[in-house]
């Protein structure tokens, strides 16, 4: 099959990977999806510069007037049809019959599955090329790599991936002929405009067994790029085989006295500041969504899985993320999606500027008040999803040791969420089991305006990761808590809360006052400041924040900011646990500790309210 399908050049890259799994992989994706031609790419930066130029030959992307700059826009019909998010309902897993235990998992029998997906991908690439290439999700050379093979017809799908991933041809050519991977196989379908349009006929298809996606008939990169949250779903499962852990976690370095830099990873839901905090001016970033964490030598340690950023741009603005305004508005190559584009430039909502009254975007032709046939209002830039995709090296900021191969030492777990009316701004655990559960395994996030939906309604979200589980949420909990016993330290666990308001709806705190949370737990990983112990966790003193203000933001912090701030919402707590222990309820298979650490909280919190009352200051319990 590959020596009567492949050109001479392409045929050599194959052979000489002596790879038999990639043959056997490559030969059925051929087979399958009969394209006329098959394009074998390696690392070089020639074969880069070849998939960019037949990104825009093609129409998937299209250049900007800043050098380097391109567009790509997803399929639009309407605001109910249209390729320009996650398609959840039909990403399912592949699993076989005899499998228990995956009640949980949006999933079809494997089989069953391998027909429907087979069938759909049948001919897919007639007429098309078919574009074979090798990645590494972590460091190259690296304890925590995992390379990755991705056969897809969109030139689109592979120039992003060229920004997000570490080239991995060159490791397979080096490694064991034998060398296990993650398989990708995708196809746009049918294009008109430069866009998928067959969306009824979209699926995502994870097939545990063999350690590959299927995809087909979308170009949105939360979809195609499998290397992406889709090899998270695979991964999480090999991690759980393996003893390490995958997350859905930025990775960051926090500087404190005398030069010292603590490693941090975090945990947010969206629109819950993981991106801010991630790429605070004044710190260093190693990456902004996903990490690989491992224990080495009773140490953890750990990658960022990716060495770009694709991220949402809405609200993006030069006040509060100037690193990455900046990064945006320089010479260098940028992928832009869904944004309007007038004059050869990109705009978007909340970007601080005044948007232009007309441009080309992801629905056509624009101008201000234009709505679809659903009456719904077509914004300049598409709501919640426009996005970038960029290398992380344009950064000012970025961490020196951000391709570490041995990863960096974690000193702190932040677990963040979007709550109006509860959680404090920072706190800290008692202990890693009190951490993981209380914090992590509790984690929601408020609905906000921006969102499809009634405003505050709370959605349970433990570790920001339930959307990507591939196993069921207990044996991920009890994997995760049995994680700690690899380790002599283990990190530090830390809950932020950006968004506590008053009774007017106001926010207590300011964007900026997260770097001071930031420098608190620094300081409390190297024991270097005393706490409140509270109720819930271990509480900031007043001093420490009111030096942490002066030395961070020169500003001002009183005793009232502390006291509204900090206070322990008692009746609100109380609420928060019914509400976690009811979502445990109805699962199976939970770790017992679960129900026993929210039981002893709540047991806690009563006690104070007996002593103190429904609302306490951590001023009266010093």
């Amino acid at each position: 099959m590959l020596t009567k399908r492949l050109d001479v050049a392409g045929l050599a890259k194959v052979a000489a990977l002596g790879n038999k799994r990639i043959n056997q992989f490559l030969a059925e994706a051929i087979e399958l999806c009969n394209p006329d031609q098959v394009l074998v790419y390696d690392d070089s930066i020639e074969d880069a510069a070849r998939i960019r130029a037949k990104a825009m030959a093609d129409g998937e992307e299209r250049p900007l007037a800043m050098a380097g700059n391109t567009v790509h826009f997803d399929g639009y019909i309407n605001s109910r049809q249209n390729d320009q998010a996650r398609d959840k309902e039909h990403t399912r897993y592949l699993v076989p019959a005899e499998c228990p235990d995956v009640a949980e998992l949006n999933s079809i029998e494997r089989q069953e599955g391998l027909t429907e997906i087979q069938s759909i991908m049948r001919n897919i690439m007639a007429g098309k090329e078919m574009l074979v290439r090798f990645f590494c999700l972590g460091p190259t050379a690296s304890p925590f790599s995992i390379l990755c093979v991705q056969i897809t017809d969109s030139a689109y799908v592979a120039h992003s991936e060229d920004l997000l991933y570490r080239p991995g041809y060159e490791q397979f050519r080096h490694g064991d002929s034998d060398i296990p991977f993650f398989a990708m196989l995708h196809s746009a379908g049918r294009l008109e405009n430069g866009v998928s349009i067959d969306s009824d006929r979209r699926r995502i298809y994870i097939d545990i067994v063999r350690n590959l996606v299927y995809c087909a008939n979308s170009q949105y990169a939360g979809n195609t790029v499998g290397l992406k949250k889709l090899a998270l779903r695979l991964a999480i499962r090999k991690a759980e085989r393996e003893g390490w852990l995958a997350e859905h976690m930025f990775l960051m370095g926090v500087h404190g006295p005398a030069g010292r830099v603590t490693y941090f990873s975090g945990a947010y839901p969206s629109a819950c500041g993981k991106t801010s905090t991630a790429l605070l001016q004044k710190e260093t970033v190693v990456g902004d969504d996903l990490a690989y964490i491992r224990a080495i030598d009773g140490q953890a340690r750990a990658v960022n899985v990716e060495r770009g950023i694709f991220g949402i741009i809405e609200d993006l603005n030069e006040d509060d993320d100037p690193v990455l305004f900046r990064a945006l508005n320089t010479v260098d190559e940028t992928i832009f999606n869904n944004v309007l584009i007038s004059d050869g430039k990109p705009y978007w909502n909340g970007m601080g500027r005044t948007l232009p009254k007309q441009g080309v975007n992801y629905a056509g032709r624009w101008r201000p008040g234009l709505t679809d046939c659903y009456g719904e209002e077509i914004a300049a830039s598409y709501r919640g999803n426009a996005r970038f995709t960029l290398r992380l090296n344009r950064l000012k900021n970025l961490d020196p040791k951000a391709e570490e191969p041995a990863g960096v030492p974690l000193g702190g777990i932040i677990f963040g969420g979007r709550d109006s009316d509860t959680a404090v701004p920072v706190l800290e655990s008692f202990d890693w089991q009190h951490g993981v559960i209380t914090f992590g395994a509790a984690l929601e996030s408020e609905s906000t305006a921006a969102t499809h939906g009634a405003q505050g309604v709370r959605k349970f979200n433990p570790m920001a990761i339930l959307d990507f589980l591939s196993i069921p949420l207990g044996r991920y909990l009890h994997h995760y808590l049995d994680f700690s016993k690899q380790l002599d330290r283990p990190p530090q666990i830390f809950a932020t809360n950006y968004w506590l308001t008053d009774e007017r709806g106001n926010y207590l705190n300011e964007k900026c006052d997260k770097a001071v949370w930031l420098k608190w737990m620094e300081l409390r990983v190297h024991g270097e400041c005393t706490a409140v112990r509270g109720p819930t966790g271990f509480l900031p003193r007043y001093d420490d924040l009111a030096n942490l203000f002066h030395q961070v933001l020169d500003k001002d912090y009183s005793r009232q900011q502390y006291a509204r701030q900090f206070a322990i919402r008692i009746s609100q707590n109380l609420s928060k646990i019914k509400r976690i222990v009811e979502h445990y309820r109805g699962l199976t298979g939970i770790p017992q500790i679960v129900f026993s650490l929210l039981e002893d909280q709540r047991k806690r919190l009563i006690d104070l309210q007996k002593q103190r009352g429904d609302m306490v200051s951590p001023l009266d319990i010093l």
